[in-house]
């Protein structure tokens, strides 16, 4: 029985409320990290496939919040709001996300953006409050596949940016 506790307690006491979702983006580090920091990009590429994003407000700085109303290719609206809570340029941003300021089953993100040769790495790292909501997550919302067609749209957003970037 002892052997069995010291195993578990080796993984990261987190791991059964995580979600990690990585990529590798063909562009500079300091495009895709602008890419999550200026609202005039977000508003072009965030969200699953077939969403809008419409914001309502947005201050990018610690302790300032994104509020903001995703629109789903039925025509559903989720509220959504994200406060900044660590910024260091252009390695990392750390954020909590929920439907609202008070939102009880918010959960925290940590993107860190790593060169990779020319191209950057964007891992992406969520911690839910419990396992029930981290599974909720995927199982209605298909957060996993959502995380990666978001990744998916902003390294097709700042590949266009660097392709007209270069033609001028």
């Amino acid at each position: 029985m002892a052997g069995a506790r010291q195993e578990a307690r080796a993984e990261p006491a987190t791991a059964d409320r995580e979600i990690v979702i990585s990529r590798v983006i063909g562009a500079p580090r300091e495009l895709v990290f602008e890419a999550f920091t200026e609202v005039r990009h977000l508003s072009r590429w965030w969200g699953p496939e077939g969403f809008t994003t419409t914001t309502r407000s947005f201050e990018f700085r610690e302790g300032g919040e994104w509020d903001f109303v995703l629109h789903g290719p039925d025509g559903t609206d989720y509220s959504e709001w994200i406060r900044w809570l660590r910024i260091a340029p252009p390695e990392r941003i750390a954020l909590l996300h929920g439907e609202s300021r008070d939102d009880p089953n918010a959960f925290e993100s940590v993107l860190t953006f790593a060169p990779d040769g020319a191209a950057t790495r964007i891992v992406m790292r969520t911690v839910f409050p419990t396992k029930e909501l981290r599974d909720e997550a995927v199982e209605k919302y298909h957060a996993i596949e959502g995380g990666q067609q978001t990744l998916s749209s902003l390294a097709a957003y700042v590949t266009d940016l660097t392709r007209k970037g270069a033609e001028g």
